[in-house]
């Protein structure tokens, strides 16, 4: 028999009950037991689904109640002493670590740690400080609370935990650490804390463990074998067999040292690297390890065609024997909505082609099923719906796909470079050094939401609904000019998202209902899909940027999101490349762009914090995606005249190894989160310098806290000894969309004091 598995799966709860437990505790409506009662219910729920689906190897261990590599962090004690000393319950530190915490009352006010992407993914780790002291203990065994819950219900389940190599890469050194310290230095010290939560998961009755090792699938991973062979020797002496499992690319040269290791299973992600597979059986089937087959995608929401995939496996069967294969997902499900059973407004033909987290549960289930020679009525529906599929594929719009065809070096170019265009711009804005900005967005209020809710649902009509935006965003710049600032934004209160909205206005886009994916946190997203070529049939900001500017004499800020986000913030077609997806957004993103400046809107924002994200995780796949992916951001923004700033924004991009291609992107301004990595991309500027304007983000928009107004100018402070100051803009990490109006409003009154401060002084 061939069994099953997936290695994690989505923790929002039926209808976002997670997102609406914990924020109600945040907000004070729920106690802590209420929250974990909670909790408890949707654990259940999900290993239910699982169970309920055919799945024969469920996931523990992996929920959390904000991110699982900050849950590893506070379960081995590694608790910053600013949190330990606020005097807060271990649950309230947890989340403060998370998010921070700020209670003027009591005296209280301690920033959050640095966030960080997931690999390529847009989930987001928070990544605690170690430092050479750093010591491990057990405050928290996760692993083994979950599995007994489990059993409890009656259900069996392989708990799950970071390997100790990919913990240890994926947390944050501290800053003030020996500059020759490694966070690997580490492991000698973190290993016993492995090995006795190994020996009491084993003494609860686990049959085996899952280590999530992805490290393995980057350039660093192929030069740790030593560490790897020394390490999983002494974990495999508890006694507990271990599968160890890579996500998100390919192992490459690593497999010549992982069919070393002393472990029972080795899984890899064949949906993305399926060429892996061959190397992979020639280099264990002379052992006793078992290949868990990541042949069902966890990052898409496409159907899986499960012949092809039966093919990957029976060649697997035929060279280890099907004791030696189990099925699984490529990577853990948090990546994908929860069911499309919800969906109501999708055509029959569009549920056709997805496939979302219990969907992809009994993917995996049928296609194991089949290969232990039963029949599954699900595979032969799947036969079906993938060759439908192709056919709607072969159709397309020969306009857009003639349009990329004709792009020119030309078009990828503005008229003059920046000194030029930066003098054509300081006549037209008249800006003041130290000139201050936001990133767009302005909190989403109740009022806001409802009345976007009530228009969709036609209880008020188009006039209604844009009387009540406008009414928004007067207020909105209202409060701009009261407080100073002096670039301004329209607030963006019609917008649901900062990549749906857009989606709902350009062609070959399809929308969920209730698709929601974890970004960080509380905090959900419902990524569009894109289905078919990508088209702009009439403009999509224009109106609400032109209404913006009519009330007030500053300049406004014109607010768009840029091709590759976009892209990679969506689920992207799998049968025509990204490259030409891009090119294709790109194109729809020019033609608004130039309606923009015509408008008289001469500052447009063309926001990329994706395109770090994006980048792949072999240095040797780099060139080839960081060429297309600054080409259409390029072909946005190239087709205005030189008293049109261009900026973008970027977020959690440490591209420090990218900086050239940066610097190539041409934005007359970029904004960038600094102080959530608590400035340390100001060594990057130190080392590289950059040319035209900047905007290090003066405070974490994450937090709930409010920077005080000398903070800010340290902070300026600190950019000015590496920045020109007449470079340098004055803004906050990223868009205000999820913060409260009250910290809002007195947050970015410091901003400017400090912005008004700096001219003077600096």
């Amino acid at each position: 028999m061939v069994a099953s598995a997936t290695l994690g799966y989505p923790r929002v709860g039926t209808g976002r009950a997670a997102k609406k437990a914990i924020e109600a505790y945040w907000a004070g409506k729920i106690s802590e037991e209420d929250l974990q009662t909670a909790a408890k219910a949707i654990r259940q729920e999900r290993w239910e689904s699982q169970k309920n689906a055919g799945v024969d190897l469920i996931p523990s261990g992996e929920f959390t109640l904000y991110d699982h590599l900050l849950d590893h962090s506070f379960n081995f004690n590694v608790i910053p002493e600013r949190f330990t000393k606020q005097g807060l319950s271990p649950l309230d530190t947890f989340f403060a670590m998370g998010r921070g915490h700020q209670d003027r009352a009591k005296g209280i006010d301690v920033a959050a740690n640095e966030m960080g992407k997931f690999f390529d993914s847009n989930y987001h780790i928070v990544k605690v400080d170690h430092a050479p002291e750093t010591e491990f203990k057990i405050n928290r065994n996760q692993a083994l609370e979950e599995y007994e819950e489990a059993k409890a219900l009656g259900i069996e389940t392989r708990p799950v935990l970071f390997g100790p190599i990919t913990y240890l890469s994926l947390v944050r050194k501290s800053r003030d650490a020996p500059a020759e310290f490694k966070t690997l230095d580490l492991i000698e010290k973190l290993i016993p804390v492995y090995v006795e939560i190994l020996e009491s998961l084993k003494k609860a009755g686990a049959a085996s463990v899952q280590l999530d090792e992805p490290i393995l699938v980057t350039d660093a991973g192929e030069e740790l074998g030593d560490l790897y062979k020394s390490t999983y020797e002494k974990l495999a002496a508890a006694g507990l067999p271990i599968t160890l499992t890579t996500a998100y690319g390919r192992v490459g040269k690593s497999i010549e040292f992982l069919k070393e290791l002393p472990i029972a299973g080795l899984h890899l992600d064949l949906n993305r690297e399926p060429k892996q597979l061959d190397a992979a059986i020639e280099a264990v089937k002379d052992t006793k390890i078992v290949l868990e087959l990541g042949l069902i995608s966890g990052r898409n929401i496409w159907k899986n065609d499960l012949k092809a995939s039966q093919a990957i496996a029976e060649k697997a069967i035929a060279a280890l024997g099907a004791d030696r294969v189990v099925i699984s997902t490529s990577s853990s499900l948090l990546h994908t909505p929860l069911t499309t059973k919800v969906e109501t407004k999708l055509t029959a033909e569009q549920l056709s082609w997805l496939s979302f987290a219990q969907e992809k549960c009994a993917e995996v289930a049928a296609l194991a099923t089949v290969l232990s020679g039963k029949e599954s009525e699900l595979f032969e529906q799947n036969t079906k719906d993938i060759a439908a599929r192709r056919e709607f594929e072969r159709t397309s719009d020969s306009a857009v796909r003639d349009r990329v065809a004709a792009i020119t070096p030309e078009m990828l170019s503005r008229k003059d470079a920046f000194p030029v265009r930066r003098e054509a711009q300081k006549a037209h804005l008249k800006l003041p050094k130290f000139p201050t900005t936001t990133i767009g967005s302005f909190p989403q209020t109740k009022e806001i939401r409802v009345a976007r809710a009530k228009f969709g649902k036609g209880e008020l009509t188009q006039e209604q609904y844009e009387t009540a935006m406008e009414n928004e965003i007067k207020s909105v710049v209202d409060f701009q000019e009261k407080v100073g600032l002096d670039l301004l934004v329209h607030g963006e209160p019609e917008r649901n998202d900062m990549v749906q909205y857009f989606g709902e206005q350009l062609t070959g886009f399809i929308f969920t209902q209730l698709g929601w994916v974890q970004s960080y946190g509380s905090r959900y997203v419902r990524p569009p899909i894109i289905v078919s070529d990508v088209s702009r049939p009439t403009p999509m900001t224009v109106r609400w940027s032109s209404y913006a500017q009519s009330v007030s004499s500053k300049p406004m800020k014109g607010m768009l999101t840029g091709p590759v986000t976009i892209l990679n913030w969506s689920f992207p077609r799998a049968d025509v490349s990204k490259e030409v997806q891009s090119k294709q957004l790109a194109l729809a993103l020019r033609d608004e762009v130039v309606d923009l400046a015509n408008a008289d809107i001469r500052a447009i924002q063309v926001d990329e914090p994706a395109i770090r994200e994006g980048l792949p995780l072999r240095r040797e796949d780099w060139d080839e995606y960081l060429t297309w992916a600054v080409d259409s951001f390029r072909l946005s923004t190239s087709g205005v005249e030189n008293d049109t700033q261009v900026h973008s924004h970027f977020c959690y991009s440490d591209f420090g190894d990218i900086f050239p291609h940066i610097q190539r992107l041409d934005a007359d301004v970029i904004s960038i989160e600094a102080s959530k990595a608590d400035l340390k991309l100001l060594d990057v500027f130190a080392k590289h310098g950059y040319s035209n304007e900047i905007g290090p983000g003066v405070y974490d928009i994450h937090s709930p806290r409010v920077p005080s107004e000398q903070e800010i100018k340290d902070r300026l402070v600190a950019f000015a000894k590496v920045i020109p100051a007449d470079l340098l803009v004055v803004n906050p990490d990223c868009g205000l969309k999820t913060r409260a109006w009250k910290e809002t409003e007195e947050s970015l009154a410091n901003l400017v004091a400090a912005a008004k401060w700096a001219r003077e002084n600096l």
